[in-house]
């Protein structure tokens, strides 16, 4: 069990370290700024590699709506579900702190939104509350029917990071307008700690949609896709 809880820990920690960090340290620098779309394939090359280095260890989850929805989707024992989402979460504050303290080493520096998710003033396109409660939803549920599509049994064998890694992608393409791009608690967890923002105060609904999107996510696989069993 502590190979795959430690798997948990660095996958998750990458996810965040490479993905936020894009954000944080890439998107907006002068000239040279990565931009949104540079910020989306970070986040997808983070899972892809991770999924490939540790996958075969722990699943590759990195998240905790993704252990939730493989639970239901019958891929992942109940009883190891608490465990994950513990190393998860833990794993992605440490990255956050780490980027916080490389960020912090630039002059004049300060945290903002820290690649924080919110709706609202917090969106980076404005959005409210029902939007990104759904964008998180769908895109959520969309990602585990990726996941549990491209993992089965019949799917064509060592692509499945591949799929992930780009549906995750895209996801980012979508929704960073909306919220910022959560689809992850721990994720959104880690990073609301440090920003400067009401972050802390609607960390809420990026526990509360992607769990349930995950959810929904799995139950439509399981009863209307799979082919298994």
């Amino acid at each position: 069990m502590i190979k795959k809880l430690s798997a948990e820990f660095f996958g998750t920690f990458w996810l965040v370290f490479g993905g936020c960090g894009s954000a944080v340290l890439a998107a907006g620098f002068p000239e040279l700024g990565i931009g949104f779309v540079g910020v989306s394939l970070a986040f997808g090359l983070t899972v892809m590699t991770m999924a490939y280095a540790v996958g075969h260890i722990s699943g590759g989850h990195f998240n905790p709506a993704v252990s939730l929805g493989l639970a239901l989707g019958g891929r992942f024992g109940w009883g190891e579900l608490l465990p994950y989402w513990a190393a998860q979460v833990v794993g992605g504050f440490a990255a956050a702190v780490v980027l916080f303290l490389i960020a912090s080493g630039a002059p004049g520096w300060t945290a903002g939104g820290f690649a924080s998710n919110g709706y609202g003033t917090l969106s980076p396109g404005g959005y409210g509350m029902v939007a990104a409660l759904l964008a998180e939803i769908v895109l959520t549920a969309a990602f585990l029917i990726i996941i549990l599509g491209s993992t089965s049994a019949r799917a064509p064998a060592g692509f499945a990071p591949i799929a992930i890694g780009l549906g995750l992608t895209l996801i980012h393409l979508v929704s960073i307008p909306v919220t910022n791009t959560s689809v992850n608690p721990a994720r959104s967890t880690a990073v609301a700690v440090f920003a400067e923002t009401g972050a802390l105060g609607q960390l809420w609904l990026f526990w509360v949609a992607p769990l349930i999107g995950a959810a929904i996510g799995a139950l439509i696989w399981k009863a209307l896709l799979s082919d298994e069993g």
